[in-house]
C-alpha cells in the first residue's frame, strides 16, 4: 500500500501555528469527470439549502435588495444590513420576497419639477434612461408620465422642467400581469418600457423591452416552498431589536443572523432560545465564533448554523486592535469540526478573496463563504461609483469603522457592544474597492472555478469533500513563503488578471 503524501487535516492544524488560506494547499486527486459534473449544492443551515455556496455580508456598502436577489437568483443568498431603520430593513426584504423575474421591483422615479439636467445625471448615475415620473418623485404618489430620450436629445435648455418635456400617453399594465403578457403588450405597443400600476394608480414595478429580450432563467435560484426568493437578515441581541425581529418576521424573512463580532455571550444565548421558542420555523445563525467552545454554547441554544471569522475580513482590525481573535483556517477547521456532531453547517465568514480561497473553505469544513470586499464592487452593491486617479472604484467600509459606529442608525455600534459608549474604538476602516462589472458575470465566473478545483482534488460535490477530509484522504500541504510567491505570478514585467478579484 502506498503511503499518502501530505498531512491529513488533523495534522495539518494540529502541528502548526494559526495558518490562513494562503498557508497551505491541497494536493490533487483522481480525475474521473468532468466540472460540469461538479454540484455545489450546501446547506446555509440546518435546514435550508442553496445551491451555490455563497452568502453576501450583512454590511450597508454590501447587501440591500438588489443584491440579495442577485445572489438568490445565483444560487446563494444575501443577508441585509441593519444599519438602518426598521421599516428599511423590512422593505428590502419584501422586495426580495416580492421578486419576480423580468420586473424592476423597487423602480427608481423623478417628479415634474426636476430639470432635463437631472434626467441627464439620473442616467450617468444609474446606467439607464426611460424614467417614470410621478406627482412627488416618490413611489407614494400617481404615475402621470415617463421621460426618455426620444423626449430630451435634442432639448439644449438643460433648466427645462419634466412637467415640460415628459410623455404623459402612457401603455401600462396592471399588477399580477406575467412577463410573457408584458411581453406581448410591449410588443404590440412598440414602446420600450412598461409600468406596472396597481389599483390606485401607483408604480409597483417597470419592464421593459431590453430587460424581457435579455432575461434569462435560474435554475439554481434559491427558493422557498412558496417558489420566492430566499433572504436573510440581520439583527443585534440589543432589545429594542426586537421589534425589528418582529416585522422581519411579518415581511417572511427566512434567516435571521445574529450579528455579533463576538458570538459568544450570554446575550446572544438567550436571544436564540427565546427566538427558538417564539418562532421555532425561522433558521438562525448565530455567531460569530472561532472556537469549538463557543461553537458548543451556541449550538446548545439552538443555532441552525455558524458564521465562523474574527478579525480576517480586509477592512477589519479586530485582531490588531482587540488583541483577540483566531486565524481562519484554525478557526473554520475546529468550528467546522465540533459542529459536524451537531448536524450545524458552518459559515467561513471573512479572509475569501478568490477562487482558491473558497475551495480550502469548504475543504476544511465550511458549508459556504461569507463575503464583502469581493462583492462590495459591484453593480449590485449599494453606493455609486466614482474616480481616483482614473480608477473607477466603489466605497467599501467595515461595520466597526468610525463612520458606522457614529451613523445615526447605530447598527455598527450594536454589533460591537458600543452604542452607548462616550468614545468609540473603531474595529475597521473606510476604503474603496475596484470596479468588478456585474455580479452576474463575476459570481458565474468564480464558481466555474471552484467547479475546477473540485475537479482537481476528485471530489464530486461539497459532501464527498468533507467525507474525504473527515476520513483523512483529502491531504494537505503546508506552503512556505517562498512556495506562496512561487505558486503565484512572478518573474513578469507586468500582467493583467482575466478578472478582479477571482485569480
Amino acid at each position: 500500500m502506498i503511503e499518502l503524501d501530505g498531512l491529513s487535516g488533523e495534522e495539518l492544524f494540529k502541528s502548526s501555528d494559526g495558518l490562513t488560506y494562503k498557508d497551505f494547499l491541497i494536493l490533487p486527486g483522481y480525475i474521473d469527470f468532468s466540472p460540469d459534473e461538479v454540484s455545489l449544492q450546501t446547506r446555509a443551515t440546518r435546514n435550508l439549502q442553496i445551491q451555490m455556496p455563497l452568502m453576501s455580508s450583512p454590511m450597508d456598502t454590501v447587501t440591500e435588495a438588489e443584491m440579495a436577489i442577485s445572489i438568490a437568483l445565483l444560487g446563494g443568498l444575501g443577508v441585509i444590513h441593519n444599519n438602518n431603520s426598521i421599516e428599511d430593513q423590512g422593505n428590502m426584504v419584501e422586495r426580495v420576497k416580492r421578486y419576480k423575474n423580468g420586473f424592476i421591483s423597487d423602480p427608481k422615479v423623478l417628479s415634474p419639477e426636476h430639470t432635463v439636467r437631472d434626467v441627464e445625471h439620473f442616467k450617468l448615475k444609474y446606467g439607464f434612461s426611460g424614467i417614470p415620473i410621478t406627482e412627488d418623485g416618490s413611489l407614494k404618489t400617481r404615475l402621470i408620465g415617463i421621460v426618455t430620450n426620444r423626449d430630451i436629445d435634442l432639448e439644449t435648455n438643460k433648466d427645462l422642467k419634466i412637467n415640460d418635456v415628459m410623455t404623459r400617453e402612457l401603455i401600462t399594465a396592471r399588477e399580477g400581469v406575467s412577463l410573457k403578457e408584458a411581453n406581448e403588450i410591449l410588443k404590440n405597443s412598440k414602446k420600450g418600457k412598461l409600468p406596472i400600476i396597481n389599483k390606485d394608480g401607483l408604480l409597483v414595478s417597470l419592464t421593459s423591452r431590453t430587460d424581457i429580450k435579455k432575461n434569462k432563467e435560474y435554475p439554481l435560484a434559491s427558493k422557498d416552498t412558496s417558489k420566492q426568493l430566499l433572504v436573510g437578515a440581520s439583527v443585534s441581541t440589543h432589545p429594542q431589536d426586537r421589534l425589528r425581529i418582529e416585522h422581519l418576521i411579518s415581511k417572511k424573512v427566512d434567516i435571521l443572523v445574529i450579528d455579533s463580532a463576538q458570538g459568544y455571550s450570554r446575550f446572544q444565548i438567550e436571544l436564540i432560545k427565546e427566538l427558538k421558542k417564539k418562532y421555532p420555523q425561522i433558521e438562525i445563525i448565530a455567531g460569530n465564533v472561532v472556537t469549538s467552545e463557543q461553537a458548543r454554547g451556541l449550538i446548545d441554544a439552538g443555532a441552525d448554523g455558524l458564521r465562523i471569522g474574527m478579525g480576517p475580513g480586509s477592512i477589519c482590525i479586530t485582531q490588531d486592535t482587540m488583541a483577540s481573535g483566531r486565524s481562519q483556517a484554525n478557526a473554520v477547521y475546529y468550528t467546522a469540526r465540533y459542529a459536524k456532531k451537531y448536524n450545524v453547517p458552518v459559515i467561513a465568514d471573512g479572509g475569501i478573496t478568490n477562487i482558491g480561497d473558497i475551495t480550502k473553505a469548504i475543504a476544511i469544513g465550511a458549508s459556504s463563504v461569507m463575503v464583502g470586499s469581493l462583492l462590495a464592487g459591484t453593480s449590485q452593491a449599494p453606493g455609486s461609483y466614482f474616480y481616483e486617479n482614473g480608477v473607477r472604484l466603489k466605497k467599501y467600509r467595515g461595520m466597526a469603522s468610525l463612520e458606522v459606529l457614529e451613523s445615526k442608525e447605530g447598527g455598527g455600534a450594536k454589533r460591537y457592544n458600543a452604542e452607548n459608549q462616550p468614545i468609540k474604538v473603531a474595529q475597521g476602516v473606510s476604503g474603496a474597492v475596484m470596479d468588478k462589472g456585474s455580479i452576474y458575470d463575476f459570481v458565474p465566473y468564480l464558481f466555474q472555478g471552484v467547479k475546477h478545483a473540485f475537479q482537481d482534488i476528485g471530489a464530486r460535490d461539497v459532501a464527498i469533500l468533507h467525507e474525504k477530509l473527515n476520513s483523512k484522504k483529502l491531504r494537505f500541504e503546508r506552503r512556505s513563503l517562498a512556495a506562496q510567491v512561487q505558486g503565484g505570478v512572478h518573474n513578469l514585467y507586468s500582467y493583467k488578471k482575466p478578472i478582479i478579484g477571482a485569480d
